[in-house]
């Protein structure tokens, strides 16, 4: 691993990414944009009795991973099936630089949508929560980068960006529904309930939960928190292992 190549790496992508105004505006302003159209709907229409704010904290890890997950995979995708990469990795390049820099790159990215999302739901929409706002971001920036980085391993085994988009079914709606969001994971039967606890966003969720309910950071949240970490660093790892330096 060098440092300098992957600084190169990540500025490169952000530059793409400065010059791509759709992407930005996807991954910058759709989650904003998702976030006030479910508070007008939980807040302001027939559903008012859920409430937004009981569903707001989870949300902010949901959509983040969503977004990242789905525009990392197909980007990634899109390069590698041009040529970009494979020109890439022809260089004095590992695939660990490789991964780094995009993960640094839309990281920062990540911070950004992070920021705006919470400052959006806690200051313009209300959001009610009981634990400090910085961890709140902390976790909406971490649950972003999960997707990164798990749209980057996926990206390896598909051919087409219509392939790359058949993941989410496989890898993102599974832990949407058994994160704790439509049936608290304690009331899942007992085979979804550790499968549940095999899954990195049921992590990000618990996290947010506490912060919902607690004004102190208890040690289960720094453990949530970690564990994501973890797959984190599981997921740069698998996909540097998986990544092909030439295009099929």
């Amino acid at each position: 691993m060098n440092a300098r190549i992957t600084l190169a790496v990540a500025a490169r992508v952000l530059t793409q990414l400065r010059r791509d105004h759709r992407t930005l505006a996807l991954l910058l302003v759709m989650p904003c944009v998702i976030l006030a159209l479910l508070w007008w709907m939980f807040d302001g229409g027939p559903a008012r009795g859920v409430g937004f704010s009981a569903l707001g904290p989870p949300l902010l890890a949901l959509i983040p991973f969503i977004v990242m997950f789905l525009v990392t995979s197909v980007t990634t995708l899109r390069e590698r099936s041009s040529g970009t990469l494979e020109r890439l990795l022809s260089m004095p390049m590992g695939k660990l630089d490789l991964l780094l820099g995009y993960a640094l790159a839309f990281g920062l990215v990540a911070l950004v949508q992070a920021v705006l999302a919470v400052t959006l739901t806690v200051g313009v929409l209300g959001l009610d929560i009981a634990g400090p706002i910085w961890a709140l971001t902390v976790v909406a920036v971490l649950d972003a980068i999960l997707g990164t980085t798990l749209g980057l391993f996926v990206s390896a085994f598909a051919e087409t960006e219509f392939q790359a988009v058949q993941f989410m079914p496989a890898v993102v709606i599974p832990q949407i529904l058994l994160c704790g969001l439509f049936v608290a994971r304690d009331d899942l039967p007992d085979v979804l309930r550790v499968v549940s606890g095999l899954l990195p966003l049921s992590y990000a969720v618990d996290g947010m939960q506490t912060l919902q309910a607690q004004a102190d950071l208890t040690s289960e949240f720094t453990r949530d928190l970690l564990i994501v970490a973890a797959f984190i660093v599981a997921a740069v790892g698998l996909g540097a292992a998986t990544l092909k330096r030439r295009t099929a």
